[in-house]
């Protein structure tokens, strides 16, 4: 069986999410650290396009976004499950929410000036230039818009009072126990812990508090580092993984065979172009070719992602 393969950097909240979905797992995983702005051409090797962080790769098999990685991790090993029995909608809905708009505002609240003045307060200024340059590109092109500080700060309270009563009435996790939710929202709160500006906005709420260094306390798993060179080598050597064998009428016509690009929806639209391999109800596949990473399979979640003929 391939080892798992998780490209990230180690500020990257959304990274922090697939790091404690591993741990959650307890599974082993090799640590491919990547840059944390364009270019990252070990990376557009592998993925076709796709730039956001984290990747997981397995074998010759390409897997985008969080939600995406969540649901090939509990092909791995199903138990314990992100998503419990009876559950199962709930926590999916709400940790797309999450990702969506808590994430959102966990952005902009992180990267208010005070904040980033502390956070990239050891960065040399030229580094922090390219940063935020990058940064003012990733929303371009697509539906997310960026929430106003005033607006975020304005907002914060009403989701943390939620959560403080949710968490009274459920007990350790946020639907009884762990699942996905918790993973979704964990990422962000973990995000604003890492400068005393914001962190007041997480240690204020105890009941949060107290769930999120539960959450935390799953780790990380056990991983271990793997240059990008011999990641692109392993997917080089490797066969992608046989297809699902779920049958879907693809409600847009799209067929097996077809050439297409895929492309989040929501920021990072960057399009990815291969031959459509799969379209199911949860996931879609393109084939493509690299001259370094040979030919892989690259995953997509359908929700989040468009899909259009070349």
């Amino acid at each position: 069986m391939s080892e798992l393969i998780l490209h990230h950097y180690p500020t990257s909240l959304f990274a922090e999410k697939a790091r404690l979905m591993l741990g959650f797992k307890g599974l082993s995983w090799r640590s491919v650290t990547i840059p944390p702005i364009m270019p990252k051409p070990d990376l557009i090797a592998l993925t076709g396009g796709y730039r956001k962080t984290p990747v997981l790769q397995v074998g010759a098999d390409i897997y985008c976004d969080t939600a995406l990685i969540a649901r090939r991790l509990e092909q791995e090993k199903a138990s314990p499950t992100f998503y419990p029995a009876g559950q199962e909608f709930t926590v999916a809905a709400f940790a797309e929410w999450a990702d969506a708009v808590m994430f959102k505002h966990a952005v902009s609240l992180v990267f208010q000036p005070a904040s980033l003045a502390v956070r990239f307060a050891k960065v040399p200024p030229e580094a922090f230039k390219a940063f935020v340059a990058d940064r003012a590109t990733l929303f371009d092109g697509g539906s997310a818009s960026r929430v106003p500080l005033q607006q975020a700060l304005h907002q914060w309270p009403t989701f943390m009072a939620r959560l403080e009563l949710q968490l009274s009435r459920s007990g350790d996790y946020l639907f009884g126990e762990p699942s996905i939710a918790d993973f979704s929202v964990a990422h962000t709160l973990w995000f604003l812990k890492q400068t005393p500006v914001t962190a007041p906005l997480v240690d204020e709420y105890p009941q949060v508090a107290t769930w999120l260094a539960r959450v935390q306390g799953f780790g990380h798993g056990a991983p271990s580092e793997l240059s990008s060179a011999r990641a692109l080598e392993i997917a080089a050597s490797a066969t992608p993984a046989a297809l699902p064998d779920e049958v879907l009428v693809d409600p847009n016509g799209f067929q097996p065979g077809d050439q297409v690009v895929i492309a989040a929806t929501d920021y990072g639209v960057d399009p990815v172009a291969g031959a459509l391999v799969f379209s199911g109800r949860e996931e879609l596949i393109l084939r493509r070719e690299d001259e370094r990473a040979g030919v892989v399979h690259v995953h997509f979640p359908r929700l989040g992602f468009r899909i259009e003929k070349c």
